[in-house]
């Protein structure tokens, strides 16, 4: 193609951006279109109108709309679109069918078994993407296991045992019918599907079975056939078949969308039509599909800042803001490469395949401004385009944009006259003012103050900077990196009223606005990369002999491979480049790291320790390093344009402070800044000279951005920026002289405090080895005041949340006086404040300068052996607390900054053993490295409190601490209050009983005007002689949990919500045994009861399965004919079951319970079949939903799930389980859901029921199926 013109478009949701440009390096001879996306009135498509407009004005002619577009004077026309995102945001996209392993038909609707919000008793799941699900008789797995501790190699005989693509050893179990498959198919093409998606188990490595599905589909005319080991050869099963669905449901209506642009241009060569990938990177119409475009807009504007704002001689990092209408971006960029992750969750899909690591909050400029239980909200329900705000004059809420808009935030006469339902009006900022009067005097009401108007609307402002807050430090302070040294990059419609606020929290000196950042993701996508990535899976050591030759040659492999699609779209060697990269981690772990090559010494240990230590702040001496994958990403190099960098254009342009002329201003308008009213200067930006400095405050915008410039900041104007550059002075800390609580500021540290328990969670996460922490997520984080009340909390494991603050306070008496700087406890006792002994909780104090204890942080993590009579530490059957483990009452784990390595060894080794039939822990390395994953979460804890502290003292902080406290306790009055009223009583009763016969029996008295609130739960039967009674903490967190969701909004969760009760369990009762009884089953199974009974007690929602189904299976240590200790292992698991139904109540509309997920007290994740089969000797049968399992009624209970074991080396097997009794109830008339079942399937085909708690001896060959309950429906007698 001849042509000159390069035309980019960024197709957005309310806009689409245009840029044309003539191929020269000068912004000024660019033509900038920005176009409505739906204006069907105007033109039939947005982004062909936009290139017959740049083209209009290129070849200065008139080019009628409708007509075909010549692109003969056209290079290339690059474009970013929503189509497949808004096709998966509102299940649209095209009828498809999924094919999965016979066993797997429920893979999406099961998913990882938990539930997105813990707190919201009616749990809604995503939608499935499919029209239908077929199996296919076909089985294949890894023949070895990494737990095994003969380290056994199989032999490749290529019958039955074959390679597979990474290098394992893969048993051929059953092999695809061909016949079967074509009959299959023609089924599903006889219903009008034309697309369907293919994910066979452990395909990544042994995708020979899909391709002949593809065959055959093929031939029977589907015309898009998505398998997912072509789409995503990554191992995790649930991901990739997500993947594939995800992709057969959108590429269809992606490339349908896309053929209509085609068809609105005539003269179109090949390579002259490019797309925007979720990566970064462009690639041509035949390969862009719906999985790789959902970020297609975003990757756009990281491309574009780092393009534009990255200086390669300084390498200082970037952190991109893009704060547009519905929500805020955020990303960073350093190191002069993009940061891609491998999976993510977009519109409840679960997506794996490289994409820039973007991180979303529900705050934009339309997220909507609420007042709720005192505190003040910002989003995440937005105002959207339509209404929109209320200054966009359709009747929309108070948001952001209105907010901005009556604090003199936003220039009204710089904004188009395109608002009113004639579209032809300008900014209402009188219907701004009356919304928020209104507002601010229901506030006053509620507090009894006197907060002005600007007040309560710059308070807003800051809680939702205080949300934006914690993404970027998600992204930075999480991975490692110190956030002040980085710069933010602001650009989107919103940013530039919010960009300084934000690097000021973050002690970030410099921001930049690049000229175009409002339309960044447009030009991002004019100046990126062709891209072609490959990728394969790959299972070899860094220790083996033939690593760097084996490495090398699969390298060259995709090296020519991804060459040869780059010479067919024209580039040539010397314009292509080559990221190669390995996916690597510790063996015996799941957590990769992808490490770049960084020269060719292929001394990839060296980077992968190197990156370890920067990530996790440790490595593992004595571990062996393993590849997963190999990947190269192919760079063919657009150089389209090249601007000189940001800190160039300031040695050129910029003059000496001293030297600054103010220039004159536009005009000067009202402004609330820093708390006052001030009246600021306002700039045209395009009038601004190059070279000119501006001193804050000030506002510099234009029709495309609106830059609010701080008091102490200055803007340097530059050829292509706007540089805001702090001014140096001593930083000044927030204080407050008057003792009463601002309820902004209790919103913001609401958001502070949770943000110190989420990234404690995250550090945890990262630096663990073992499933149950890594995969599982059975872990918590939390922080608490001197004496233990729960100050803040990450949603984690509900049964962790009420009983930590129990085990603190116990902790804080036994240790009071006697703790020292370095010191870090652990314990897991139940009778100081523990639940069951799998759960170990580490404290660390927290100092203030005077020595005394401002704060405990604490993380609980469940270990999957810590010894005992069994292997797994689950025993069915218990009956006295030695059979469960080791127990520790308190102890120090580090002590004056010494780990106590010894110490620990002596505990969870030598102790467990003096019992009878007891074993120490059976695989003390991976428990040693969880308890160190823990201090490393609790350090993190303790740094984020000091940084609290240095930003608001610790006086500010402690008084917000106890405010916070105070307002969960009022809102938990408030609820209870509306029960009495709602039920018209304040007695309240209800019982349920055990499988035993054993009685939870509970009657709450709630007398409001008398300030008393009584949980008594007198009439419970006595402690049992076995391991289901439930230490007094477990209660605590059962109430709390309850009371959390009865209150149906989002409140924080603290100490305060238990603090206005009284609760009564009798002393020796099950739940409050005495010292030594058994417990195990307490934590798992009869807390799931307790919940039952409360909102039971309250008829706010039938039983659910009330149960965890807890499955441990392992071997013993064992020493060999010469003496030498063979460790054995253990693995823990818990299966979902039946959610029960909800009336109409005060919780609102009734509900149909859900099927196949965690409820009440647990939120665990389950492990993924491939790597549950990569690590352990299993095949998993089956894993589906249990038909018909659930309480029928008005509103029918959720369905249980059955999960298939074959186990394929003997093991020992327990199951601790409840409801295989008596069932889940209903309620108002409704049915009950069913009884769980456990059956033990011998190799023989012989069948022998198990009962709920048992241990059996599984030899190879046999089965354990766990059929898990239903949940209680509800009738038709409902209250309503």
């Amino acid at each position: 193609m001849s042509g000159n013109i390069r035309i980019a478009i960024d197709s957005g949701g309310t806009f689409t951006d245009c840029i044309g440009s003539k191929g020269t390096q000068c912004l000024d001879d660019d033509v900038v279109i920005k176009l409505l996306s739906v204006d069907p009135n105007n033109y039939p498509d947005a982004p062909l109108e936009g290139i017959r407009r740049i083209l209009e004005i290129f070849q200065k002619k008139e080019i009628p709309r409708g007509s075909q577009l010549d692109l003969s004077n056209v290079s290339s026309i690059r474009m970013g679109t929503t189509i497949a995102t808004n096709s998966a945001l509102e299940r649209t996209g095209e009828k498809c069918a999924l094919v999965v392993t016979k066993g797997f038909k429920d893979v999406i609707n099961i998913g990882d078994q938990t539930r997105p919000d813990i707190f919201d008793l009616n749990i809604r799941k995503p939608l499935p993407l499919y029209s239908m699900v077929v199996e296919i008789d076909e089985r294949v797995t890894i023949e070895d296991f990494s737990e095994d501790p003969t380290n056994k190699v199989t032999e490749i005989n290529n019958s039955d045992i074959v390679e597979g693509r990474s290098g394992e050893a893969i048993r051929i179990l059953k092999e695809p019918d061909p016949d079967h498959i074509k009959t299959v198919l023609n089924v599903i093409y006889g219903t009008g599907i034309r697309s369907i998606a293919v994910a066979f188990v452990h395909s990544y490595t042994y995708p020979k079975h899909e391709q002949i599905v593809y065959d055959i589909a093929k031939a029977v005319g589907f015309s898009n056939i998505t398998l997912s080991s072509d789409i995503s050869p990554m191992i995790k099963y649930l991901p990739r078949t997500h993947s594939a669905l995800a992709d057969a449901y959108l590429t269809p209506v992606l490339h349908g969308y896309l053929n209509r642009i085609e068809d609105g241009l005539k003269n179109v060569s090949m390579h002259s039509l490019q797309f925007m990938q979720s990566d970064g990177g462009l690639v041509q119409k035949s390969k862009f599909s719906g999985l790789r475009s959902i970020l297609s807009g975003p990757a756009g504007g990281v491309v574009g800042y780092s393009r534009t704002c990255f200086d390669t001689a300084n390498e200082i990092p970037l952190i991109g803001f893009d704060m547009g209408g519905t929500s805020t971006d955020v990303s960073r960029f350093g190191e002069n490469r993009l940061e891609h992750i491998f999976e993510t969750t977009t519109a409840g899909i679960i997506i794996q395949t490289p994409q820039l690591d973007i991180h979303t909050v529900a705050a934009g400029g339309s997220s909507i401004l609420r007042w709720e239980n005192s505190l003040f909200k910002v989003g995440p329900q937005s105002a959207s385009a339509d209404p929109g705000p209320a200054c966009y004059r359709k009747g929309g809420p108070l948001t952001i944009t209105d907010a901005n808009l009556v604090l003199g935030r936003l220039v009204p006469q710089y904004f188009p006259k395109i608002f009113g339902r004639s579209e032809n009006e300008g900014l209402d900022i009188d219907k701004s003012y009356a919304l928020f009067k209104e507002l601010t005097k229901n506030i006053n009401n509620d507090l009894g103050k006197a907060l002005s108007l600007e007040e309560v609307a710059y308070g807003f402002l800051k809680v939702a900077n205080a949300a934006m807050v914690r993404p970027i430090r998600a992204i930075t302070e999480t991975k490692g990196y110190m956030v002040s040294r980085h710069r933010l990059v602001s650009f989107g419609g919103a940013g530039g009223q919010h960009a300084i606020d934000i690097a000021e929290s973050l002690n970030i000196d410099t921001v930049l606005f690049h000229r175009y950042s409002s339309i960044l993701s447009a030009y991002g996508i004019y100046l990126a990369d062709v891209i072609e990535e490959s990728q394969t899976p790959c299972s070899i050591s860094t220790k083996e002999l033939s690593f760097c030759e084996r490495i090398k040659s699969i390298f060259q492999k995709l090296v020519e491979k991804n060459v040869s699609s780059l010479n067919e779209q024209g580039f040539d060697q010397a314009n292509i480049v080559h990221e190669k990269y390995l996916n690597m981690r510790y063996e015996g772990t799941e957590s990769c790291i992808m490490i770049y090559e960084q020269d060719n010494s292929l001394n990839f240990e060296k980077w992968f320790l190197e990156q370890h230590e920067k990530e996790f702040g440790f490595t593992f001496n004595n571990r062996k390093i393993v590849v997963d994958d190999v990947r190269v990403r192919s760079i063919g190099k657009s150089n389209v344009r090249t601007d000189s960098s940001v800190d160039e254009q300031v040695k050129k342009y910029i003059k000496r402070q001293t030297d600054m002329i103010q220039p004159q201003p536009e005009f000067s308008q009202q402004c609330y800044l820093r708390n006052k009213w001030q009246q600021i200067p306002v700039f045209n930006i395009k009038s601004l000279k190059i070279g000119v400095q501006i001193k804050g405050p000030a506002i510099l915008a234009d029709e495309t951005q609106t830059n609010v410039i701080l008091e102490n900041w200055t803007a340097s104007i530059l050829k292509t920026h706007i540089i805001v550059n702090k001014q140096e002075q001593e930083r000044k800390r927030f204080t407050e002289v008057s003792d009463e609580i601002n309820p902004i500021m209790l919103s913001i540290f609401s958001h502070r405090f949770m943000d110190i328990a989420e990234q404690m969670g995250s550090q945890l996460r990262k630096t663990s080895v073992s499933t149950n922490v890594k995969e599982r997520l059975d872990y918590s984080c939390a922080l608490f005041d001197p004496v233990g009340n729960l100050v803040a909390n990450a949603p984690h494991v509900p049964v962790h949340l009420g009983s930590m603050s129990t085990c603190i306070a116990a902790q804080a008496k036994i240790w009071k006086g006697r703790l020292k700087k370095g010191d870090v406890i652990i314990t897991n006792h139940p009778n100081s404040g523990g639940t069951h002994l799998p759960d170990i909780t580490i404290i660390t104090p927290s100092f203030s300068v005077s020595g005394e204890i401002i704060f405990f942080v604490a993380s609980r993590a469940h270990h999957s052996d810590i010894g005992g009579i069994l292997p797994g530490s689950i025993p069915p059957n218990s009956k006295h607390l030695y059979e469960e483990g080791v127990s520790i009452f308190s102890d120090l784990i580090v002590e004056q900054g010494e780990f106590m390595e010894d110490r620990i060894f002596r505990i969870f080794v030598k102790e467990p053993e003096k019992y009878p039939l007891c074993s120490g822990a059976r695989k003390f390395s991976d428990n040693l490295s969880d308890l160190k994953a823990q201090i490393a979460a609790n350090v993190k804890g303790v740094q984020l409190i000091q940084r609290l502290i240095d930003d608001f003292t610790l006086t500010t902080i402690l008084k917000y601490m106890k405010a916070i406290q105070d307002n969960a306790r009022n809102t938990i009055k408030s609820m209870l209050k509306k029960l009495t009223i709602y039920f018209n009583r304040n007695v309240f009763e209800g019982k349920d009983y055990m499988d035993d016969g054993s009685v939870i029996q509970l009657k709450v008295t709630l007398l409001c005007e008398e300030n008393k609130y009584i949980f008594d739960f007198s009439g419970t039967s006595p402690q049992m002689y076995g391991n289901l009674n439930a230490p007094h903490s477990i209660a605590n967190s059962a109430i709390i949990y309850c009371l959390r969701c009865l209150v149906g909004e989002d409140i924080p969760l603290n100490q305060g919500c238990l603090d206005p009760l009284t609760v009564i369990l009798p002393v020796g009762s099950l739940l409050n045994p005495g010292e030594g009884a058994a417990v195990v089953g307490g934590n798992v199974l009869t807390s799931q009861r307790i919940c039952d009974v409360i909102l039971k007690t309250f008829q706010i929602c039938a039983d659910s399965q009330g149960d965890c189904n807890n499955l441990t299976f392992g071997r013993r240590s064992e020493t060999d004919i010469n003496g030498k200790q063979i460790p054995g292992y253990g693995y823990y698991e818990t299966i979902c079951g039946g959610a029960g139904a909800g009336p109409s109540s005060i919780l609102k509309q009734g509900w149909n319970g859900a099927d196949a997920v965690h409820t009440n007290m647990t939120n665990t994740r389950m492990t993924d079949v491939e790597i549950f089969e990569r690590r352990y000797p299993v095949l998993l049968h089956k894993f589906e939903i249990r038909q018909n399992s659930g309480g029928k009624g008005k509103y029918n209970g959720g369905n249980g799930v059955i999960r298939d074991i074959l186990f394929r080396d003997e093991v020992e097997v327990s199951i601790l389980s409840e409801r295989r009794a008596l069932p889940p109830n209903g309620i108002y008339g409704g049915e009950c859901g069913q009884r769980g079942y456990n059956l033990w399937i011998k190799k023989d085909g012989s069948e022998i029921n198990i009962g709920g708690k048992n241990t059996i001896i599984a030899k190879r060959g046999d089965r354990i199926v766990i059929m898990t309950p239903g949940g209680g429906g509800v009738g038709y007698g409902e209250c309503s």
